[in-house]
C-alpha cells in the first residue's frame, strides 16, 4: 500500500527506520529487532541508503524481504550519490518489481572523507531533481517521501533558503515529509507553522531518536545540527558516570516528546531505531497506554 494513503488514515502513523548491517553480528541484531518490532504492527518501516550508495544492494534486499516476508509496508531510501539516471532507473525497477512502491528520495551525503557533494556523471545535484525524475518515471504508482529539517540542513546557513529548497522538493512531487531528529518539540511546531505558511501542505511526520549515550548525543548533534535543550543537557551532564541512567533518561524524554506530538495532532512518529528495539518498544507501550498509539490487530 502507498504510504500517502496510509497517512490519510485517521490513525497516527508509527514507523521505524533501520540501516543495513555491515557484519554478521549486526545482521543478526537487525533480524532480532525486526522480529521484536513486528508485533507492534507499524504503519511502515524504512531502510536507509549508505553514504555514497555503499549499501545499495543490502538496502534493496532488506526492504524487499521485509515487504515479502513480514507483510509490513516498506520504504527504501534512495539518494543521488554515485548514481547516474540510468542507475537510478534500474534501482527503481528492482524495487517496484519486488513490490516496494514507497521511496524516500534524498540528495544524500558524500562518501566518507569527501567534504563536498558532487553529482555523479549523468546524475543529480539536488533532491528535488531526484523527486522529479522518480515522479516522471513511475508516476502516481510510487509514493514519495523526503527529508525535512526543523533546524535547517547543516549545509544551509539560512532557514528561509532551506524552506524554499523544501518547497521545491514538495512541488516536484513529494507526498509526505519525515523530519530529521530533534529534541525540542517547539522546533517541530515552529517548523510546521513556517512550512504551512510557505504553502507546504503534505503531512510532516516528526522523527524521534531516543538518546542512548552521551557520545551519541554529541555525534548526532554535530552531524545533523540537532540542538539539545539546556535542561536536558544539564540532566545528561549530571548522569555522565551512569550510562544506564542516561538511557533511561533518553527513553523518558523521547516518550514525553511523543506524547506531546501525538496529543497535539502530529500525523505520527518515525522512530530512528539504530537497529535496536528496547527503547522503541518502551516508548510505544507508554503512548499506547495513553491511547495515542494506533489500535491495530
Amino acid at each position: 500500500m502507498l504510504i500517502r494513503d496510509l497517512l490519510a488514515s485517521r490513525q497516527p502513523s508509527i514507523s521505524f527506520e533501520f540501516f543495513p548491517p555491515r557484519t554478521d553480528e549486526a545482521a543478526a541484531q537487525l533480524e532480532a529487532t525486526i522480529g521484536e518490532l513486528r508485533g507492534l504492527h507499524p504503519t511502515f518501516v524504512s531502510v536507509t541508503w549508505g553514504a555514497g550508495g555503499s549499501t545499495r544492494d543490502k538496502t534493496i534486499d532488506i526492504v524487499s524481504r521485509i515487504k515479502r516476508d513480514t507483510g509490513i509496508e516498506a520504504m527504501a531510501h534512495l539518494t543521488c550519490v554515485g548514481s547516474s539516471r540510468e542507475d537510478l532507473s534500474a534501482i527503481l525497477d528492482r524495487l517496484t518489481d519486488a513490490g516496494v512502491s514507497n521511496v524516500l528520495a534524498l540528495r544524500g551525503d558524500p562518501p566518507k572523507g569527501v567534504a563536498d557533494f558532487k553529482p555523479a556523471p549523468g546524475g543529480f545535484r539536488y533532491g528535488s531533481e531526484l523527486v522529479e525524475f522518480i515522479r516522471a518515471s513511475k508516476g502516481a504508482g510510487v509514493s514519495l517521501g523526503a527529508a525535512a529539517y526543523p533546524e535547517r540542513h547543516v549545509e544551509c546557513l539560512d532557514a528561509a533558503v532551506d524552506l524554499d529548497n523544501l518547497k521545491r522538493k514538495v512541488d516536484a512531487g513529494v507526498d509526505f515529509l519525515i523530519t530529521q531528529l530533534f529534541f525540542d518539540n517547539n522546533l517541530y511546531w515552529d517548523f510546521v507553522a513556517r512550512a504551512r505558511a510557505a504553502g507546504i501542505t503534505v503531512p510532516i511526520v516528526p522523527g524521534i531518536m531516543p538518546i542512548a549515550s552521551l557520545a551519541q548525543v554529541d555525534r548526532f548533534a554535530s552531524a545533523f545540527g540537532a540542538s539539545v535543550p539546556q535542561a536536558l543537557s544539564a540532566e545528561l551532564a549530571n548522569l555522565h558516570n551512569d550510562p544506564q541512567a542516561v538511557m533511561h533518561l533518553g527513553v523518558a524524554h523521547a516518550t514525553s516528546q511523543c506524547v506531546d506530538l501525538l496529543a497535539r495532532g502530529a500525523p505520527g512518529i518515525h522512530f530512528y531505531t539504530m537497529n535496536r528495539s528496547t527503547a522503541t518498544r518502551a516508548i510505544y507501550s507508554a503512548i499506547r497506554i495513553q491511547g495515542l498509539a494506533p489500535n491495530r490487530p
